[in-house]
């Protein structure tokens, strides 16, 4: 006869097997796809990719993370579509306008004094972001003499970036960003409206840069004089933090400034002692070393 108490025990172990199995059934997706095609997301953060993973799995009608894998490693085309849910682009134009108003008050003077400017959007997802500093420098007087390098791992996202166009129903949410973060003109100067969408000017593509870029893998390519990568790394473990942040330091220039995101933060990495805050509350910081 078995007790309450030992259908308990054994109910334990079974979640216990479960959730080793979900764990290594992980570890041979993530380290096979980092094999077969290069991308690589073992030290993202083991909760988002699970939770992302197993909506893929549920929206695909398929059983478990074993069978995901087999369609990924035999299947390009389910690749590429886990690639995009792994990288959902969460994003809009001026967002967070207040971290836009300090850098035009406390950035913008300190390039003026540079004769080139090179800036770089590290995981720029659709584009949003990138435009909204194209404006920004454009209305300050500095989009002529800058380069604007914008990257991301996701090619549809890139594709899109590109293109420029985006639906005409976040406008209303746009341009109230615009407008608090300091902008100067009026928003509807720089689109033109057609059917659902918007198309932004094309001078504020001159001097943008577009390439595939996987902050997990790849190399810096280039010195900039700012680097702004806003919620990306809080989907990373600790280890490919640190390794990003090595990243970001080898590529910005004396003085150079980083930009992170709302949600993260410079502290308890192992270059945090290289900055010093701009402005602390916006997460804009200053490399000194």
């Amino acid at each position: 006869m078995i007790s309450w108490k030992g259908l308990g025990y054994i109910n334990n172990n079974v979640n216990s097997l479960d959730s080793e199995r979900e764990d290594i059934e992980l570890e041979l997706l993530l380290e096979g796809v980092y094999q077969l095609y290069g991308y690589d997301f073992r030290n993202y953060a083991t909760p988002s990719i699970k939770r992302r993973i197993w909506n893929f799995i549920n929206t695909h009608n398929l059983n478990n993370i074993s069978s995901l894998q087999e369609k990924v490693l035999h299947d390009r085309l389910t690749f590429n579509q886990l690639v995009h849910s792994l990288s959902i682009p969460v994003t809009e134009m001026f967002r967070d306008p207040e971290l836009f108003k300090s850098f035009r008050a406390n950035v913008v003077p300190i390039l003026r004094t540079y004769p080139y400017i090179r800036i770089w959007h590290a995981g720029c997802s659709t584009g949003e972001e990138v435009y909204s500093m194209a404006i920004l420098l454009y209305e300050e007087g500095l989009f002529d003499k800058t380069r604007i390098y914008a990257t991301d791992m996701n090619s549809q996202s890139l594709k899109q970036a590109q293109e420029g166009i985006f639906g005409i129903e976040k406008m209303k949410l746009y341009t109230k960003n615009y407008i608090e973060a300091g902008g100067t003109r009026s928003f509807s100067e720089y689109y033109t409206a057609k059917y659902n969408s918007v198309v932004f000017k094309p001078f504020l593509q001159k001097n943008m840069i577009f390439a595939e870029h996987n902050l997990a893998t790849d190399r810096s390519f280039n010195e900039f004089n700012v680097i702004l990568c806003r919620n990306v790394m809080i989907y990373f473990n600790g280890t490919l933090r640190d390794q990003v942040h090595g990243l970001f330091h080898e590529s910005l220039s004396r003085f150079g400034i980083l930009v992170l995101g709302s949600k993260e933060s410079i502290q308890h990495t192992s270059h945090g002692h290289s900055y010093e805050p701009v402005d602390k509350v916006e997460k804009i910081y200053r490399k000194i070393k």
